[in-house]
């Protein structure tokens, strides 16, 4: 949320279903953190129980629950409700395309949009919300998936969705990725991408091979490493076979169909219950799977996995953020060491700390803002308000320019939160990069 704290919501089953849980982190570089989840049921909690429910940090910081079932795979819950809850009696409001698309339709894909609409992709369709009172604004046509029949992208035909980056000076619309899913046991092998404020049409776009309980996660150049899961079934205990241990990085500078490229391939199958997240220095780290399929065991190893932009011997740059508190458009300091090239092949990122589950992404946001350098002083502009840059935290980074690469080094601060044609195998790259498996918990 935009105290930086991770926010969880729902359960398994009885009062757990209503439960609103809150961790904030206190550990520094070499030092563990000593907190513990908080959960304070007298003063906050859900007004409907719900199952896998969806979530999103609103533009006002509020927080919008979307759906969810009565527990594990139980009746469905086709309302949203707001965080902290208004005043007065019951203020969920149920949605008769929730109910319509129940079980199709749980961990649906959230974002609030420049426009101060709200995008939600769930089961195989999509639509803007009214952030006010949640009406529909707009509707588009069913996600293209497989010719067979009707594909999911959300749980249990799980995908996972990420919003492109976001450049200054912030005029171009905003454009959706949804890699991944499922026609009902069918794994897909490919990507759909929309601009829900622009042309709003689907376009699809092949990847190297098919993929259900996708995992993504966005990297501080731009570009978006795509892995685990598998290549057929469904999510869900047992329910799916054939891990796909082959990484895959798209890049969205690249001309469309072109935007593919092979990464590392992993030993360790990542099935059901499985997650990625970009460490502060560059790195990715993965954990998890539990597909009790008696075929891929439950994993205690945690991997983690170098990408290329760090491979390849250069040195990282170094800075020193003057003020991490920032407002929107307030320009801020920065001093960078860098110690190969020119100041003038520098970009900076701002990369949003983010958590994840069944391939939803909470708080990622990829930003590219403007800044000016005087020597080895530069000026960092702050994106310009809450429907670009939602409250929340980001990572920022500066990388070095060359031959398509970069080179960073990350740290934390607080975001601005006051006031389908086939790509064929010729045209993918390979840029392996590393896998390394950090630790086996016993």
């Amino acid at each position: 949320d935009r105290k930086g704290r991770v926010l969880s919501v729902g359960g398994w089953s009885f009062e757990s279903t209503q439960g609103v849980r809150f961790y904030t982190p206190d550990g520094s570089p070499g030092v563990n953190g000593t907190n513990d989840w908080e959960e304070h049921w007298d003063q906050i909690h859900l007004q409907q129980g719900r199952w896998y429910p969806g979530a999103m940090v609103m533009a006002n910081g509020s927080i919008l629950i979307v759906g969810g079932e009565e527990g594990s795979n139980g009746a469905p819950v086709p309302s949203l409700e707001v965080l902290p809850k208004p005043e007065g009696g019951p203020t969920y409001l149920t949605m008769d395309w929730l109910l319509r698309t129940d079980p199709n339709n749980l961990y649906p894909f959230l974002y609030v949009l420049p426009g101060k609409g709200i995008f939600i992709i769930y089961f195989n369709e999509a639509r803007i919300l009214d952030e006010k009172t949640f009406e529909t604004i707009k509707t588009f046509p069913i996600i293209p998936g497989a010719v067979t029949g009707p594909a999911g992208r959300v749980y249990p035909l799980e995908g996972s969705s990420m919003i492109l980056p976001q450049h200054a000076p912030y005029t171009d619309p905003v454009e959706i990725l949804t890699c991944g899913g499922s026609a009902f046991g069918l794994a897909l092998d490919n990507c759909v991408s929309i601009e829900p404020e622009g042309a709003g049409e689907w376009i699809i776009e092949r990847m190297p091979s098919k993929r259900v309980m996708t995992i993504t996660t966005a990297l501080p150049d731009g570009t978006y490493m795509i892995m685990g899961g598998a290549k057929a079934g469904v999510a869900g205990f047992g329910l799916a076979n054939t891990p796909n241990l082959q990484a895959i990085m798209y890049d969205p500078s690249k001309p469309r169909h072109q935007r593919f490229s092979i990464l590392g391939e992993t030993s360790v199958a990542r099935m059901y219950h499985s997650e990625a997240i970009l460490l502060h220095d560059g790195r990715v780290l993965v954990t998890g799977s539990d597909p009790q399929d008696q075929l891929n065991p439950q994993e205690y190893r945690m991997e983690v996995y170098v990408p290329p932009y760090l491979t390849d011997g250069r040195v990282q740059p170094s800075y020193t953020i003057m003020e991490r508190d920032w407002v929107f458009e307030g320009t801020y300091n920065i001093q960078v060491t860098l110690p190969q090239g020119p100041i003038s092949q520098m970009r900076v990122s701002l990369v949003g700390a983010s958590s994840t589950t069944h391939g939803a992404t909470y708080g990622q946001r990829t930003f590219f803002p403007a800044f000016s350098c005087n020597g080895n002083s530069c000026q960092v502009t702050a994106p310009p308000g809450p429907y670009i840059c939602p409250p929340g935290w980001n990572q920022e980074t500066e990388k070095r320019e060359r031959e398509g690469g970069c080179m960073e080094t990350e740290d934390r601060k607080p975001s601005p939160n006051r006031g389908a044609s086939k790509q064929s195998h010729k045209e993918i790259r390979r840029s392996v990069g590393l896998w390394n498996i950090v630790t086996e918990l016993l």
